[in-house]
């Protein structure tokens, strides 16, 4: 029998994004989250949410309304609910105002009591089929065009929903051109540096509001378990990546996110406890890498907790032992030939991590240390 190997990846290059009713739903659902006002993304989705990918009947107050693909007929009360709004006629100016973005046209049946939409290009991002059968609209996807939803973003000031969804739609997982995406599902804006570091005045002038308010409403959202926030000091910037997105896009287990681990892979150094850098002032002259003893025991115990959020679970086993040792001289001079030497550069120090269990060595690693300060070192 054949084997085969599965691996998921979401191209950064690919011009729509799958959105899977289900998670509207729950959005729709969420009265923790704001969506009055804002730029409409958040609408427009929900109407896309809805629309039909074949043709189908429904039956309104004893009449029968035939609905095409990229349709869907509904009460005006049935759109207010979606919207999360308290009067009809603000449902019906919100349709209003996606009718003037040529993202929709709209018609009101009925006496007015009824509205029947279409999504403007529905044919050329999703599926149409030919047969005749009921849509389910709380199961199955549908495709959201990136540019159309950069579009609306950029027209006006946004809504918690539309910043939730914003986010959502600039998720990258395991593509090579972005850092950090083969760790998790990490938000990138798609600016073409492979770089997910943000800056919250970047992300209040991408949304309309203000940086105190885009802080808030981050640190909000990761209590309420919508995405992980890392902040780096300085002028980095912070990384999110969004919880339960594994297991709603591809079906698979969501998986835990380490800070240190995202700081080794975006190049950001890991700063070692004051009293480490104390000791280590100590010995530099005592040990030929210029390292303490505790500063690297700290640093092996966190690229220990690292490995074992990756699936080593041997990390985790007292019966394991690590020997932690620096490669000979010949082996670093090979490493680091490859490297332009500039006088006065500190050059990187390279260990090998070997993990046994009893007599048996099961796991070797290798460990580069590069000096950004005096006693700082980079994992």
């Amino acid at each position: 029998m054949s084997e085969y190997q599965l691996e998921l990846k979401q191209i950064v290059d690919y011009p729509r994004c799958r959105i899977y009713r289900q998670f509207i739903q729950t959005l729709m659902a969420d009265r923790s989250i704001r969506a009055s006002g804002g730029s409409g993304l958040f609408h427009f989705t929900v109407l896309c949410s809805y629309a039909n990918f074949r043709t189908s009947y429904r039956n309104i107050d004893g009449i029968g309304y035939t609905v095409y693909p990229g349709e869907w007929v509904c009460r005006v009360s049935e759109l207010a609910a979606w919207f999360r709004v308290r009067f009809h006629y603000q449902a019906v100016s919100i349709l209003e105002k996606l009718q003037k973005q040529h993202l929709i046209t709209y018609s009101t049946l009925g006496r007015g009591k009824v509205v029947k939409f279409k999504i403007k290009g529905w044919r050329r991002h999703n599926t149409v089929l030919d047969y005749n059968a009921p849509c389910q609209k709380d199961s199955g996807f549908f495709f959201m065009p990136i540019a159309a939803a950069a579009e609306i973003i950029s027209s006006e000031k946004c809504s918690e929903m539309d910043c939730v969804l914003d986010l959502w739609l600039n998720a990258i997982y395991n593509d090579e051109q972005v850092k950090g995406s083969d760790i998790g599902p990490v938000v990138y804006m798609r600016n073409g540096t492979g770089s997910p570091l943000l800056g919250y005045a970047e992300l209040a002038e991408r949304w309309g509001i203000s940086k105190a308010t885009v802080g808030r409403f981050l640190k909000r959202m990761e209590a309420a378990g919508y995405l992980s926030l890392m902040s780096f000091p300085g002028t980095h910037g912070s990384v999110i990546y969004l919880q339960n997105y594994l297991s709603t896009m591809f079906q698979i287990s969501d998986v835990m996110i380490d800070k240190d681990e995202v700081a080794m892979t975006l190049n950001i150094k890991i700063v070692l406890p004051e009293k480490d850098c104390i000791e280590a002032a100590d010995s530099v002259s005592k040990t030929n890498s210029g390292v303490s003893n505790a500063a690297m025991e700290t640093l092996v115990e966190k690229v220990a907790q690292i490995l074992t959020t990756q699936g080593f679970s041997c990390f985790g086993c007292p019966k394991s032992t690590y020997k932690l040792y620096p490669l000979s001289d010949d082996c670093r001079e090979a490493i680091m030939s490859s490297q332009p030497f500039r006088e006065g550069t500190p050059q990187a120090e390279r260990y090998r991590l070997a993990v046994s269990c009893g007599d048996m060595e099961i796991f070797h690693f290798e460990l580069t240390l590069t000096p950004t300060g005096r006693f700082d070192r980079r994992a």
